[in-house]
Parts: C-alpha cells; sequence; structure tokens
C-alpha cells in the first residue's frame, strides 16, 4: 500500500524471509529514503548510506553505523549494496535503514534486499 500525500510518501509491506515474518515500512523524503525492516518489532542496527561522485567521476560509497551493532560487517554490506542498486535505478537520495533481525547471514540479508528491492519506494 502507498501514499503519495506531501511530504512523504511511504509504503508498507510483508513477507517472509527464511521463514521468519519480516515487516517492511518504506518512507520517501524528498532529500532522503528510510527503510524499517524488522522481524522483531524492534529498529534494531540503524545504518546511514550515501553516493558521492569524485573529482573524476566514479561514484563512491560511504556507509556509518548510526547507533546498534559495529561489529557486523555484513549489515555494511547489505546497506552499501542497496544503496549501490538505487542509485543504478536513478535514485541518488541517501538511505537511512533500519535492520531489526534475528539472524544476519548472507542468505537472510540477501533475502531482505529482494524484498526491498521487489516493493522499492524511489
Amino acid at each position: 500500500m502507498a501514499s503519495n500525500s506531501f511530504p512523504v510518501i511511504t509504503k508498507q509491506a510483508a513477507g517472509n524471509v527464511e521463514g521468519i515474518p519480516t515487516d517492511l515500512i518504506m518512507y520517501g523524503y524528498d532529500n532522503q529514503i528510510m527503510i524499517v525492516v524488522t522481524q522483531i518489532r524492534k529498529f534494531g542496527t540503524i545504518l546511514h548510506a550515501r553516493q558521492d561522485v569524485a573529482y573524476d567521476g566514479t561514484t563512491t560509497y560511504s556507509v556509518n553505523t548510526l547507533m546498534g551493532k559495529r561489529d557486523e560487517p555484513l549489515l555494511e554490506s547489505c546497506t552499501r549494496r542497496l544503496v549501490e542498486v538505487m542509485g543504478t535505478q536513478g535514485c541518488k537520495r541517501p538511505l537511512i535503514l533500519t535492520l531489526g533481525l534475528k539472524s544476519h547471514t548472507p542468505t537472510t540479508l540477501k533475502g531482505v534486499m529482494d524484498l526491498i528491492v521487489e516493493n522499492k519506494i524511489w
């Protein structure tokens, strides 16, 4: 379900990732995208990612863990990959991603990515 009222576009979805019910809420602000993914009814780890263009035209990505688990490189990799996918699809806005997951395995994170891209808001 999507709402196109000013100033924020919102979308909610639900799915199963590795057999675990997963809720997805997305907010599309003019200057940023926020995506909440939870299997535990909490935000979990909160990450921020953006893409920058260097002087030579190459695209670089930066990811920061704002709150939560800082010792989970897979969460940062997932966030970086998501902002990269957004960029290839024309969205240059920074991303705030919250991941409240029961498991941080590569398979779980791929399932989360698939759920987000299937229901994209950008």
